[in-house]
């Protein structure tokens, strides 16, 4: 089994970062760069940034704000938001981003997933894919922000991504965002077993063991969060010791919780 990544996940409005509950409500949380300083003395592995207007409002991702983002921090970045095309894509790698996440753009054009995994890799393709949970139990995948439901399976359109070249899936419970309720595990696996990819669970972490579930149960290959560390006192540091003392391979890089 491959060292389960933990990875905080940092949405980017124009004047800072908030956090939402089920993509909605938004909340200031604070000013990014103090909060990437904060983050690269925690222990992450990984970190994630998407600016979740961008594809909203029709705007290109700014690359001058990741080159100034990307020097201050010291871990693997995967950016996000409202990117459309392959100079897009360059001017973020050159600003600093080790990966980008894409959502929106590829409903329209699947393709682009292609053209980015053979020109810059799939380690470099990040496929965010947004699920809601419908009332009679079947899921829809859904972009823009949680705006609008495009109809498809998540399962079936992570496998269709994975096939076109993404080296993982991002995958969000549109359901559990914020409301720190746990992770769909039913989400998580379905989509988990459809998919030879790593699968980064996000969406309701409450708690360190929730963590455990989903990569125990479910499948999971890393663990992304966002309230859980902004408004508690659970820290990715400690997050590493429970899944290391639940029998999880970890990056062992920790000293204190």
């Amino acid at each position: 089994m491959l060292k389960v990544r933990i990875i905080p996940t940092l949405l980017w409005k124009s004047f800072g970062l908030v956090k939402g509950v089920a993509f909605n409500s938004w909340r200031r949380v604070g000013p990014v760069l103090p909060t990437l300083k904060v983050y690269n003395a925690r222990d992450v592995d990984e970190l994630v940034l998407v600016d979740i207007m961008a594809s909203q409002l029709g705007d290109a991702p700014d690359h001058e704000s990741v080159a100034d983002f990307s020097d201050e921090c010291s871990v693997p970045l995967t950016v996000g938001g409202g990117i459309t095309s392959l100079p897009q894509i360059v001017g973020l790698l050159r600003a600093g981003a080790d990966k980008i996440s894409m959502n929106s753009a590829i409903f329209a054009r699947p393709e682009l997933i292609d053209e980015a995994a053979a020109q810059f890799g799939t380690q470099c393709v990040v496929a965010s894919v947004d699920a809601r949970r419908h009332d009679d139990g079947a899921y829809s995948v859904y972009s823009h922000c949680g705006t609008r439901d495009t109809g498809r399976d998540p399962a079936i359109w992570a496998r269709e991504l994975a096939l076109r070249g993404a080296g993982e899936i991002l995958l969000t419970s549109i359901d559990r965002d914020g409301t720190m309720q746990g992770y769909d595990l039913n989400l998580v696996e379905r989509v988990a077993q459809a998919v030879r990819i790593p699968v980064i669970a996000s969406g309701g972490a409450s708690s360190y063991q929730d963590m455990v579930q989903v990569v125990k149960q479910a499948g999971a290959s890393a663990v992304a969060a966002a309230s859980i560390f902004h408004f508690t006192e659970q820290t990715p540091a400690g997050a590493k010791h429970a899944l290391h003392a639940a029998g999880i391979p970890v990056r062992m890089n920790f000293v204190a919780v």
